[in-house]
């Protein structure tokens, strides 16, 4: 392994006063979730939103004057963009960011905000990477990897160190893993400082990049991702090893289990969470049985989210809570009737979010309609309450799943 303690505790006295030492705080509505001791490190407090800041920080202090005066590239899909920028500019060096296409235009514009020129370029990392190393040795740049750096991963490692510094007795970090520099530098450290502590990486289901390279399989890796920061194909060549030494488990997140952990973030503890971020919280909630009754240290380690996923995601989690419900009614067209089950709804204690009038359905006779309503409930017994109120009433209905004019 080309990642020591020592790199750590260098990195760690190079960053300090200059990246956030976050607080690390105990969460009792998260324990209550997932039946662990759960204890969060909010690395979204960071300046840029992400724990990107350390590993960036640590290269960028290692670069000679020549090399700083020339200026620096990377790829990235949007963390490792921000925090590069923003200490570059901090440090007077110039930086180039090449970044996916597919990058959330909330990341794009934080880049150029800190004063990078950033090319979009590639549908995908790796495409993007490829334009990167291009461009740095046509211009003599250095490259600054987001992950696969022994000094970004150094960097990155200092976040364990803090983490069992307040809390000595955690008995497992989740870490979210990409391309793999967070875990195997925070592997690295906790592992020093407390070596039976287990180390458990939480990688997104659509991109098991790390999982196939340790268990020799070929499973698909591709496809849209609410963790997009760490939706890479390549395993890190310096990475795997300490991933493939120090890591007890991966654990596959699947789309459903970023949702609600993007949920529980923002709506339990307040703070917010991206997909990449809220992984480990998802690893939990995928596989409770495995963290039940452990102290459990998690890593929000991003909340750089466009507001229109998150907004999805929200409304998307109460209906799957059953308190958004969509159904639809067969009817009679004629007056008064969309007034009597507009006043039957308020009397059963449901909010209308939409109501749609169809009448040209031909499963239903001309003197007919369909009425698809959403409304909003309690819970899931209220919601059921209200429907078999409604069927009660002599009401056709049918359960739909349908968008929102939220969404």
């Amino acid at each position: 392994m080309k990642v020591t303690m020592s790199d750590i505790e260098a990195a760690r006295r190079t960053i300090a006063g200059h990246v956030l030492h976050t607080p690390m705080l105990p969460a009792p509505k998260l324990s209550a979730l997932t039946g662990a001791s759960v204890l969060v490190k909010y690395e979204n407090l960071q300046v840029t939103n992400s724990f990107k800041e350390r590993g960036a920080l640590n290269k960028l202090s290692s670069l000679s004057a020549s090399d700083r005066a020339r200026g620096v590239i990377a790829m990235s899909a949007g963390n490792h963009a921000q925090a590069l920028a923003y200490h570059a500019a901090r440090l007077g060096i110039p930086a180039t960011i090449v970044m996916p296409v597919t990058t959330p235009f909330v990341k794009v514009a934080a880049t150029q905000a800190h004063g990078a020129d950033v090319l979009l370029d590639g549908e995908t990392l790796n495409e993007a990477q490829a334009r990167a190393e291009a461009i740095a040795l046509e211009r003599g740049l250095s490259l600054v990897h987001p992950y696969d750096d022994a000094l970004v991963i150094a960097g990155q490692g200092t976040i364990a160190l803090e983490m069992l510094q307040e809390a000595p007795d955690l008995e497992m970090l989740i870490i979210p893993v990409g391309g793999g520099g967070l875990i195997a530098g925070n592997a690295v450290a906790a592992r020093s400082v407390a070596p039976r502590i287990e180390i458990i990486g939480a990688e997104a289901a659509l991109y098991p990049s790390v999982w196939n390279a340790l268990h020799g399989e070929n499973r698909p890796c591709g496809g849209p991702t609410l963790a997009e920061g760490i939706a890479v194909k390549n395993v890190g060549a310096l990475t795997f090893p300490i991933v493939s030494a120090l890591v007890a488990e991966i654990v596959l997140v699947d789309e459903v289990h970023l949702e609600r952990a993007v949920n529980a973030y923002l709506t339990l503890q307040k703070t917010m969470a991206e997909g990449a971020g809220a992984a480990g919280l998802a690893a939990m909630l995928a596989k409770p049985e495995r963290f039940r009754g452990r102290k459990v240290g998690l890593i929000l380690c991003g909340g750089n989210i466009d507001p229109r996923v998150l907004a999805s995601v929200m409304v998307r989690e109460l209906k799957r809570e059953d308190r958004i419900v969509s159904f639809r009614l067969t009817i009679p067209d004629r007056p008064g009737v969309l007034g009597q089950i507009a006043t039957r709804l308020g009397e059963l204690g449901t909010n209308i979010l939409e109501v749609d009038h169809r009448r040209l359905f031909l499963d239903v006779p001309a003197k007919g309609a369909k009425l698809d309503v959403t409304v909003e409930t309690r819970d899931r017994v209220h919601a059921e309450a209200v429907l078999r109120a409604l069927e009660a009433d002599g009401l056709q209905l049918a359960r739909i799943e349908m968008a929102t004019a939220m969404e």
